[in-house]
């Protein structure tokens, strides 16, 4: 068996959406790293608006990959290669990454790799947690269980590698995250709301209100919150016409009892997909991953279930140049590369020879 090649310090560009990241990994030590977030820009319209969104990564990536790399000392001939999101996301914004992606690996001579976004946020976990060093940290071994969740995705996978990633389940509508941020909308939180919502979660009381939960008695692994997101939506409705006001403790009780339907969904389905794939290694990645009640629940209930966690550090949760980079630095070690004049962004679907997503037996496509 052939040995994993050498590859220097690899510098990875994330732009799917509405952050500008740049980072330079290492063996999963991250040497440097920028973003340039555009949540201020977009909060003004609740939500983010795809051209806006493009114009500023314009504006923005060539100063993010230049501090990237000056934090982390590399100059651009000590890089071993070079890792840039090229699917899923928005078009306009994929395309200003992956095309300044190409550019420099041409002008710098560079191999270059286009990633998945998702499964980027799943081999995040194997990044040196900040503030350990190498030898203190722990990764999975292989195969494990990610649930990638956040504001786009809500997916559970089987992973046997960098590059074979098996779907065991998903979200047949809205992902959670896109619910927590409407339904925060609907209570007039600021974009974006999971953060807040998480918040005024920890200062509430659970239980008052009897809110469904999706996907009880499905033993696909499917996830499902477009019922709880318009229950939630009809509460706030009825509540507002009868002149009450959604404020403090009314507030934060609303949130608590919508954030435990939406975790308490999470952990039972992903918890009985473990169980019936027989997986006992758990990693939990994205942005709702830093979810605090998400992240206390599935720490019980895996105890319970004598399943091994390992939820991403939450300063790598959110969109990151360094997930990106870490992905990128396996995948040119395994000997993936991509050709830098046809390289291109695509919206979903695959790009060729980055991680494949291939649907597992039993859940339809």
């Amino acid at each position: 068996m052939s040995q994993p090649a050498a590859v220097g310090p690899v510098l990875g560009l994330e732009t799917s959406c509405d952050e500008t990241a740049a980072a330079v990994v290492h063996c999963g030590k991250v040497l440097g790293q920028s973003v340039a977030t555009q949540i201020p820009i977009h909060r003004r319209f609740g939500g983010v608006v795809p051209e806006i969104a493009a114009r500023n990564h314009l504006l923005t990536v060539l100063p993010t990959v230049q501090a990237a790399l000056s934090q982390a000392s590399v100059a651009p001939q000590q890089l071993g290669g070079i890792a840039v999101t090229a699917r899923p996301g928005l078009i306009g914004a994929l395309l200003v990454g992956v095309q300044t992606a190409n550019a420099l690996a041409w002008a710098w001579n560079l191999p270059i790799v286009g990633v998945d976004h998702t499964a980027a946020h799943v081999w995040s976990v194997m990044l040196q947690a900040p503030g350990l060093d190498a030898g203190q940290s722990r990764t999975p071994q292989l195969p494990f269980a990610a649930l990638a969740v956040s504001g786009g995705h809500t997916s559970l996978y089987r992973v046997d590698g960098p590059a074979e990633l098996s779907l065991l389940g998903r979200t047949l509508d809205d992902a959670a995250g896109e619910a927590f941020d409407k339904v925060g909308k609907l209570l007039g939180l600021p974009y974006p709301a999971g953060p807040e919502v998480d918040r005024l979660a920890a200062l509430g009381r659970s239980g008052s209100l009897r809110l469904p939960r999706g996907m009880l008695g499905r033993q696909d692994g499917a996830y499902s919150f477009s019922g709880l997101k318009t229950a939630v939506r009809l509460h706030i409705e009825a509540r507002r016409g009868a002149g009450e006001r959604l404020e403090g403790q009314v507030l934060a009780d609303l949130c608590a009892d919508f954030q435990a339907a939406v975790v308490e969904q999470l952990v039972r389905v992903t918890l009985l997909t473990l169980k019936r794939h027989k997986l006992r290694d758990l990693v939990v990645a994205g942005g709702v991953a830093a979810n605090a009640g998400l992240r206390a629940a599935l720490t019980e209930a895996c105890r319970r279930d004598r399943v091994r966690l390992w939820p991403v550090p939450v300063a790598y949760c959110g969109d990151n140049g360094a997930m990106v980079a870490c992905l990128g630095e396996a995948l040119l070690r395994a000997g993936h590369r991509d050709d830098p004049f046809t390289l291109d962004a695509q919206p979903t679907g695959e790009v060729r020879r980055a991680t494949a997503l291939v649907p597992a037996p039993g859940l339809a496509p």
